[in-house]
């Protein structure tokens, strides 16, 4: 199974690839877009979109899962973050790919086992779980692994428990 993590943002949307398949994880990719700070809001949001879209095209994910938080402190933030998540849903629909939802807390113990872990934990986790070497991991990128990690274990478990006849 073949797994697109995202972490989204309008500064620093982080994406990664997962493949598992024999009981291995095989990071495809992963890195951040980053749109201009130069250009328009709507025009960010289109690039996310269409990187996204690039990637979907190229890596051909079975699945793909969201970091979805719950809530955000400030409105605007809130707001902006939504567009963000709408550009996603967008191209995600567009390839007909299912969506998947998990929320930092799900995501941060898959990895390390505390739902309230922070960001370096996820890092190292990530590296440590996916066998990553690249010291320049960038915290978006990770947390894009980590969802997509989420999601493989999430599926695996529920596949098991099916085989299981549960």
């Amino acid at each position: 199974m073949r797994v697109l993590g995202i972490d989204p943002s309008v500064q620093s949307t982080g994406f990664g690839i997962i493949e598992y398949s024999n009981n291995t994880y095989t990071v495809l990719s992963h890195g951040v877009i980053k749109p201009s700070r130069q250009q328009l809001f709507h025009h960010r949001i289109n690039e996310i979109r269409s990187r996204l879209e690039e990637l979907i095209k190229e890596y051909r994910p079975e699945e793909v899962a969201i970091e979805n938080p719950f809530y955000s402190r400030n409105v605007r933030t809130a707001i902006t973050l939504g567009q963000v998540r709408g550009a996603v849903l967008v191209a995600v629909a567009t390839h007909d790919c299912s969506l998947h939802d998990y929320s930092p807390l799900e995501v941060k113990k898959a990895v390390t086992g505390y739902g309230q872990a922070e960001k370096d934990q996820v890092r190292t986790m990530v590296k440590m779980l996916l066998n990553i070497q690249d010291e320049k991991l960038e915290t978006d990128a990770s947390d894009a692994l980590a969802t997509a990690f989420c999601h493989l274990n999430t599926r695996i478990f529920q596949q098991k428990i099916k085989e299981s006849g549960g």
